[in-house]
């Protein structure tokens, strides 16, 4: 059986890297990257010791969504009109995701949907997220669900139940395939991350581009002002309207680091050393709970509740007073801090990709 995989993100190669391993020893396995984040994505692939066949090379300077979704079916529609693939395999919300899903409608070739039923009903919230996974969904055959909630969401929509198969989340299998198969790298602090507390700092989101940034920076000024014996380490995005405000509000600030992008590796590795997270990313979500990391999420909503109700994760969204108060809790009240550092396996014990595996063969 012929199987494509096209991803565009570093998420998507984080996700999707253990489930190509695995498809590997089983089927035949093509490789598209369509090249839209393209140094991120190199840093992951590396890891993973994986090589695209394809390579869409859509990098663009000042692209737009427009520009990538029309890039994604043009080439993807190439690819599936010159080879014959039984399955394409695409992976979360991403623009890439929803493209090729199209792309392979238009070809009538059957689409498995990996991380599907993910859901806020809020299409601004994540933008553009929550409608690509929703367009995708319309079009997969087989949807791989990371929880039973997700399984909930696509039945209220519609899709058929037999369709839809909980797997968990093969972040999970990324995230253990990393911490048992690597070394801790060393880490070129001025602190030691392994004996000294240390606060860990994520930010991308568009939604949050803005005013949202503006008050993320300013309440980790406060908290840094107030907790000089914490230290902060923020890995910045590259984005511009992420590194602006951050630059201009948190530089010189002695216990605030702030870092270039970390590959996969060094950043699994600085979690699982991390005494909070704080971040508005949608994988970190998974990972926080089952490393034992209390982490604070600076949206206003989340496609990912069951964190929330184990929890083990809390939305503070982007005002300053909440995040400086959420945080200030963590470190001033140990029972707070040890209800959220509890390991919590919701999102998978890291064998979602040979439960996909599974299901897959029974279409050989």
């Amino acid at each position: 059986m012929n199987i494509l995989t096209v991803l565009g993100t570093r998420p998507e190669a984080i996700k999707l890297a253990p489930l190509i391993l695995r498809l590997r020893k089983d089927f035949s396995v093509t490789v598209c990257v369509t090249g839209q984040h393209r140094e991120m994505l190199d840093q992951v692939l590396e890891v993973f010791d994986l090589s695209p066949e394809i390579d869409l090379s859509l990098m663009k300077q000042n692209q737009t969504l427009a520009d990538v979704t029309n890039g994604v079916i043009k080439g993807v529609s190439g690819i599936l009109k010159d080879q014959k693939f039984e399955w394409v395999v695409v992976q979360g919300d991403t623009t890439s995701s929803m493209a090729t899903a199209l792309a392979a409608f238009y070809q009538k070739v059957r689409v498995a949907h990996v991380e599907a039923g993910l859901r806020t009903w809020n299409k601004q919230h994540p933008f553009p997220e929550e409608i690509n996974r929703q367009l995708t969904s319309r079009i997969a055959d087989l949807h791989f669900a990371p929880t039973k909630k997700n399984l909930e969401n696509l039945i209220e929509e519609g899709v058929t139940q037999e369709t839809v198969h909980i797997t968990g989340n093969t972040v999970i299998d990324a995230l253990q395939w990393v911490l048992n198969k690597t070394c801790e790298p060393k880490w070129n602090f001025p602190f030691n991350p392994k004996k000294k507390r240390f606060i860990l700092v994520t930010g991308h989101r568009r939604e949050n581009f803005g005013k949202g940034f503006e008050q993320i920076c300013n309440a980790l000024k406060q908290l840094a002002q107030k907790n000089s014996e914490i230290e902060f380490v923020y890995p910045v995005h590259l984005n511009p309207n992420v590194q602006e405000p951050v630059n201009a509000l948190l530089n010189n600030i002695k216990n605030i680091h702030l870092l270039e992008p970390l590959d996969y590796l060094k950043f699994v590795h600085l979690m699982n050393r991390a005494y909070i997270i704080l971040s508005d990313s949608g994988g970190v979500q998974e990972e926080a709970p089952a490393l034992g990391k209390p982490l604070l999420v600076m949206r206003d909503t989340t496609e990912r509740p069951e964190a929330l109700d184990a929890g083990t994760v809390k939305l503070v969204g982007t005002d300053q007073h909440s995040i400086v108060e959420s945080v200030q809790q963590l470190l001033d009240n140990h029972k707070v801090y040890k209800t959220m550092s509890v390991v919590n396996n919701t999102y998978g014990d890291g064998t979602a990709s040979e439960k996909i595996i599974k299901i897959l063969k029974s279409f050989c």
